[in-house]
């Protein structure tokens, strides 16, 4: 079985000649009718002519038989009038003559009613022996005697002309389709040279190359649509190269810094005897870096599952004051220890439709991260409120150092950490925030922070609204 070719400019080619020569062939067949009608038109009015002439060279011997002079003939130029047929019959349809080329033939059945009596009547029809012939009749007076004469022309006469014509055609065709071809091979090649410099201009692009961008040459048509999407698509990859760059040197910059610490640790009690108490501390480190390193790799997990949309969803309606509840008493202990003031505000009592567990999750590290930086004897305050009856409003703010404002577009970025300003005794992997911006937006809804201007920081999520009570 022969393949499709390779080629596309062959394979346009290809679908113009097939076009082309389907055209080619529906002129053909309807010139072919065409000249059929047209022939069949000029047979049928030569005939009526002749039967003009005819009337004049017919006439009856004395013994009452009827004759034709031949020695009579016209229109030297159509010379297919020795190829008639002449059939002369009388009204009730006895024969009366017959020429020697129509022989025992019958030129149709018996004269049918109105036959010739009114101008000439011309039709298609069969001889006896199934001919297929041209027939113009008409009803004339001859020496007295009411006569039907009928003129025939075999349709052979009309289809050797088609025949003539279709063979100019037929030779012609080729010709045209191979020129044809050529046209749109070169008009292929023309159209689709934009495109193969594209191609090699896209094989030399590489990872240490995606600034590039290919030239647009006219930027409203096709091609130029093309060059922009490519572009675009380039863009997005060279922003995906560079945050995975980014995101694997700060991920090896961060594992490596509890393993390194865990080593260091393990080294310097290696050195000296130790009493079981020292021993005891210095497990106690080392468990408390193996702690940050699990929660660094659990997080790591956690978004490499969001990016591959590996997670799904399972929304519920239920109460968003609840869950605030049960994540501050999660935290409770964290809160206790710096005496923090933890208040909830709850203007709407209002419910949402959303994933409750990963909309935990990112509570826990909104909050958490709200004690962790909190001083003693600070405040939390959350607060929700309803919005248009469409969404729900909840903000998390603490009395904390705060964050820059220059930071504040940032802290979202996974590895991003801001803590010299916030106090640099707190440790973390910096993947806190981003997880919780992908737990609200993967429920529908959006996250940020604002800066009062009484110092702390604001942190806010909006979610839509439930249309309905949760069940009990």
């Amino acid at each position: 079985m022969v393949g499709h070719p390779k080629s596309l400019r062959t394979r346009l080619m290809l679908w113009h000649v097939l076009m082309l020569g389907s055209v080619l062939a529906v002129y053909v067949a309807g010139v072919s009718v065409l000249a059929f009608w047209q022939m069949d038109g000029v047979l049928k009015g030569l005939a009526a002519e002749d039967l003009e002439t005819l009337k004049g060279l017919l006439y009856f011997s004395p013994d009452g038989q009827l004759h034709l002079r031949e020695d009579y003939h016209h229109r030297s130029e159509w010379k297919q009038y020795e190829q008639r047929l002449v059939e002369v019959l009388t009204p009730s349809g006895e024969i009366l003559y017959r020429n020697e080329l129509l022989r025992n033939r019958s030129i149709g059945r018996a004269p049918f009613p109105g036959e010739g009596e009114i101008g000439y009547s011309e039709r298609n029809e069969k001889l006896s022996d199934n001919t297929a012939i041209t027939v113009v009749s008409k009803k004339y007076n001859l020496q007295g005697r009411d006569t039907l004469i009928r003129i025939a022309y075999a349709h052979e006469l009309i289809w050797k002309r088609v025949k003539e014509t279709l063979g100019i055609l037929l030779l012609a065709v080729p010709l045209a389709l191979g020129a044809a071809a050529l046209a749109a091979y070169k008009v292929a090649s023309k159209a689709l040279e934009p495109i193969e410099k594209m191609a090699v201009r896209i094989e030399q692009i590489n990872s240490e190359r995606l600034d590039e961008r290919l030239p647009i040459e006219n930027p409203g048509d096709e091609l130029g649509h093309l060059a922009r999407v490519c572009n675009d698509m380039l863009g997005r990859i060279e922003h995906a190269f560079e945050q995975l760059r980014r995101f694997t040197a700060d991920a090896s910059h961060e594992l490596r810094t509890p393993l390194a610490a865990i080593r260091s640790i393990g080294e310097v009690a290696l050195e000296r005897e130790a009493t079981p108490e020292e021993y005891r501390d210095t497990v106690g480190s080392m468990l408390e870096e193996v702690n940050r390193l699990t929660a660094m790799v659990e997080g790591l997990l956690t978004l490499s599952r969001a990016d591959a949309g590996q997670f799904l969803m399972q929304p519920s309606v239920f109460s968003l004051r609840e869950l605030v509840q049960e994540v501050g008493d999660l935290l409770g202990v964290l809160i206790e220890e710096k005496r923090i003031r933890f208040e909830i505000f709850d203007s709407a009592s209002a419910c949402i439709r959303a994933d409750r567990m990963y909309l935990r999750q990112s509570l826990v590290n909104l909050l958490h991260n709200a004690v962790k930086f909190t001083p003693l004897d600070g405040t939390i305050a959350v607060r929700m409120e309803g919005k248009d009856h469409a969404t729900v409003l909840l903000t998390i703010t603490d009395n904390g150092p705060g964050i820059p404002a220059a930071h504040s577009d940032k802290v979202f970025q996974r590895f991003y950490r801001v803590e010299r300003s916030r106090g640099g005794e707190h440790k973390g992997a910096g993947l806190g925030l981003s997880i919780a911006k992908w737990a609200v937006e993967a429920n529908g809804g959006e996250i940020g922070l604002t800066i009062p201007p009484a110092g702390g920081a604001t942190f806010w999520i909006r979610l839509p609204a439930a249309s309905r009570e949760p069940a009990n």
